[in-house]
């Protein structure tokens, strides 16, 4: 693994989830999983997130949009995180989450707001 990408992976990912999140998963990983969680860090966080043409609030944006259409409600949670980390409002939210019931439907709309609603209310926002 390119130890390079995999510490700029894990700024980047500390930067937006959490120093503590990061840690308490890197941390539970064994050996069945440890590899995969490096991997991930270098070529998620440290190739994509490091990119610096996208700036993180927007790509934060970007990835509460396409999480919802997924339907992967947990990573949407703890990305929706992520995002007010990354200084996306919570009127920006709504917006995301308004398209992601357009294009991907009520119900899964529902879901992001339900979500939304916990995160926000967690963070004072609500």
């Amino acid at each position: 693994m390119d130890n390079d990408l995999f510490e700029k992976g894990l700024a980047q990912r500390k930067a937006t989830l959490g120093a503590e999140y990061v840690e308490k998963n890197l941390a539970a990983a064994d050996d069945f999983t440890r590899p995969f969680q490096e991997a991930m860090t270098a070529w998620c966080w440290g190739f994509g997130w490091d990119d610096e043409v996208i700036e993180p609030k927007t790509r934060s944006m970007m990835n509460l949009a396409m999480i919802g259409a997924l339907g992967k409600m947990h990573e949407w949670e703890i990305h929706c995180r992520g995002a007010i980390n990354n200084g996306v409002s919570k009127e920006e939210i709504r917006a995301i989450i308004h398209v992601v019931g357009i294009y991907c439907g009520v119900p899964q709309s529902l879901e992001c707001f339900r979500v939304a609603r916990k995160v926000l209310e967690e963070d004072g926002q609500l």
